[in-house]
């Protein structure tokens, strides 16, 4: 192999965009909820950060995939899609997994989509997930008393 006078100074500047380009985003710790007779492969988002970050910037979903979010206390929790690609729906759930209203979100918007009540929970997945497979306000996810407390 030859290399040309400006290799070095190519590898240098190869080096410096490696270290300075961000980190691939970390794995997230994923568990298996259900509704119904789906079964449903959720990423865990029970930290702030996780929580702050959520689905941002993903350009897809696998189909059976979502994101469950786990909140520190009930509350009427609201979800926002800034800096998220891919349209989702959300279900807000109280503190026993029952759904109490879904909310359809279009990609890079700041509306607010809010629970109906004080929520614990919020699963989010593509968009016309719940709707697609009838379930809906009163149907309760399973899997939910199995995830770790929202810190």
């Amino acid at each position: 192999m030859i290399l040309s006078p400006s290799f070095g100074r190519c590898a240098a500047i190869a080096a410096v965009a490696c270290v300075c380009m961000p980190a691939a985003r970390a794995e997230l710790p994923m568990v298996e909820l259900g509704a119904g007779m789906y079964r449903i492969e959720a990423e865990l988002a029970h930290t702030d950060p996780t929580r702050q970050l959520g689905l941002m910037n993903r350009k897809s979903m696998p189909l059976q995939h979502g994101m469950v979010f786990v909140f520190t206390q009930d509350a009427r929790h609201c979800m926002w899609m800034k800096n998220t690609l891919i349209p989702l729906s959300v279900a807000f759930m109280d503190r026993d997994g029952r759904i109490l209203n879904i909310a359809d979100m279009q990609p890079q918007s700041e509306e607010s989509h809010c629970a109906a009540a004080p929520a614990r929970f919020a699963l989010e997945m593509n968009a016309g997930w719940f709707a697609s497979r009838g379930l809906g306000a009163g149907t309760v996810i399973r899997g939910i008393d199995r995830l770790p407390a929202g810190r």
